[in-house]
């Protein structure tokens, strides 16, 4: 679709800043776990300038809360994928009620009245009329098959039929313009469904046959209509538009959007089970089946190749259990791009509260079953070596929740997303250096770049340099008898690590790439948001 003409706010060119417009969706986009009221006072903490009390914030989200109907379900939960919550129509009154905080100049509705019945339409859209007379508001809504008294609401009406334009102007000269066009509205007919019957091609076929030999089709009366109003009437609609240019309006600091979000994104983690709970349960059952299979591997030679394998199925298969998150992320990013597309907050703002809020979760994740998974087994004992143990293991799940939010980006689909994700993981997992030694390992691609760029490669070292420093193993008596083998030998001979750096540095190279799969986050959606301006400019630049 070929997008032509110049947007003018005021009779001038200038961009929609914060505060001055506001757009509700069709679609729903809302924290399921979340109540009504706590919805809209995280919503009016976002947006409202830190010079608000926080009292004066939430008085004024009650206000707008009940002005819209809402005040009987102000403590029941939105609902969404695990709980029923309220219904459709009181999740459109919510959409509406967030983007009404403010009290924006521009106010875009996306079909508000759907899932409403008649008498709520009514109510909904009357109240919206009187606060946006009351706030000097101009409110554009795109209406389907709106009642005669939602319809008697409007002051200007704009009928479209498949891209044409086929009125622009007051909805009492709307009539007069159908009726000396040649297409009268009935006596007693609600004028917006004349309107739509007339312009409606959907059903051109059967209206043909069934009607009588002098009915114009709706192709035929689009043409006509169209004709008309682009000939003669559009020239009574033509005044020139002016006014005072937008200011943007004074919004929450950094800090304070920042603090609100990580506490919000606590609250939804915490309440849904399937983002952290669920896997922790699972991981429970993992580290039981780990610890009891492996239980007390012991220091002979044999437990060289048991501990390796504990490391292995720790580091590959415990942390791929992370995609699990996914179906949440996508919800994430969701409400993110919803978010975004009104200002409420920035990109930095969402990936930095993100990572705030998701470190206790993975901490506990890592902490509990990695405790069992380990005194069970029997590893190298001492605080340093568990605290290593479990420090790396969440950076591990951290770092794989930060790869998923990059491909929930790219990919926001639940299948999609986790089958690709999944691949990538099972690629990492085969240069990790365990299922292939790093010198066996194809010098082309596998080793050179993939081995190093598989995060597996430093957490299964750093796991190794961990458990086998300082211990010894008696040797393969069939090989050599009375003989020793210290965890040293047994990490440059046996399993191929590298040794020039410490354990610690392994770590912080986890950190790192954690950090810079976040920033490749952040690049993506600014880049993206760039782009979509641009190639935007260049079009209308075209098109002038």
């Amino acid at each position: 679709m070929n997008q032509t003409g110049v947007i003018l706010i005021n009779g001038r060119q200038e961009k929609l800043a914060f505060g001055t417009s506001a757009y509700v969706t069709q679609d729903n986009v809302l924290m399921s776990t979340l109540s009504v009221r706590e919805a809209v006072y995280y919503s009016a903490h976002l947006q409202l300038p830190d010079t608000m009390l926080a009292s004066e914030k939430r008085a004024h989200a009650e206000r707008v809360i009940r002005e819209m109907g809402l005040s009987d379900t102000m403590d029941t939960r939105i609902g969404g994928r695990i709980t029923k919550g309220i219904s459709g129509g009181q999740r459109k009154r919510m959409s509406i009620c967030i983007e009404m905080l403010t009290r924006p100049r521009l106010l875009f509705l996306d079909e508000p009245t759907s899932g409403l019945d008649s008498a709520a339409s009514y109510h909904v859209m009357s109240h919206i009329t009187r606060v946006a007379a009351r706030e000097g508001m101009t409110v554009i809504a795109a209406v389907h098959q709106p009642s005669g008294d939602v319809f008697d609401l409007f002051h200007g009406l704009l009928l479209l039929a498949y891209g044409r334009m086929v009125f622009f102007g007051t909805v009492s000269n709307a009539t007069e313009f159908f009726t000396q066009s040649g297409f009268p509205c009935p006596h007693l007919r609600n004028p917006s469904d004349h309107f739509l019957r007339t312009i409606n091609k959907d059903f051109d076929e059967g209206t043909m046959e069934s009607s009588k030999a002098n009915r114009k089709t709706a192709a035929e009366a689009t043409n006509i209509l169209t004709n008309a109003y682009h000939s003669t009437y559009s020239e009574k609609t033509a005044n020139e538009i002016g006014g005072t240019p937008f200011r943007r309006k004074e919004q929450a600091s950094f800090l304070t959007k920042l603090l609100v979000l990580t506490r919000r994104s606590f609250l939804n983690m915490h309440r849904d089970i399937g983002y952290y709970w669920m896997r922790l349960g699972i991981y429970l059952g993992i580290g039981i089946c780990l610890g009891t299979i492996f239980y007390q591997v012991g220091y002979s030679y044999s437990s060289i190749q048991s501990r390796c394998e504990v490391i292995m199925y720790t580091t590959a298969l415990v942390t791929f259990m992370a995609i699990g998150g996914f179906p949440s992320f996508v919800e994430d990013i969701k409400l993110f791009r919803r978010e975004r597309l009104s200002g409420h907050y920035g990109v930095m703002e969402f990936v930095i509260s993100n990572t705030l809020s998701a470190t206790p979760y993975l901490a506990v994740i890592a902490v509990i079953p990695g405790a069992m998974m380990y005194y069970l087994t029997g590893l190298t004992r001492g605080a340093e070596h568990f605290a290593y143990f479990v420090a790396t293991l969440c950076m591990c799940t951290l770092l794989v929740e930060s790869m998923m939010i990059i491909i929930a980006v790219i990919v926001p689909d639940f299948l999609m997303g986790i089958i690709i994700g999944a691949g990538i993981q099972g690629m990492m997992m085969l240069n990790g250096g365990f299922f292939r030694l790093p010198n066996e390992l194809p010098k082309p691609v596998w080793k050179y770049p993939c081995y190093y760029i598989s995060f597996h490669k430093y957490a299964v070292q750093g796991f190794y340099k961990n458990e086998f420093i300082g211990l010894s193993f008696p040797s393969d008596q069939l090989i050599e008898a009375n003989a020793t083998i210290t965890g040293l030998q047994v990490l440059k001979e046996r399993l191929q690590v590298e040794m020039g750096y410490s354990k610690w540095v392994n770590l912080a190279i986890l950190f790192g790439m954690m950090v810079t799969y976040r920033m490749i986050f952040f690049v993506i959606v600014k880049i993206a948001e760039e782009l979509r301006l641009k190639l935007r400019g260049i079009r209308f630049r075209r098109l002038k």
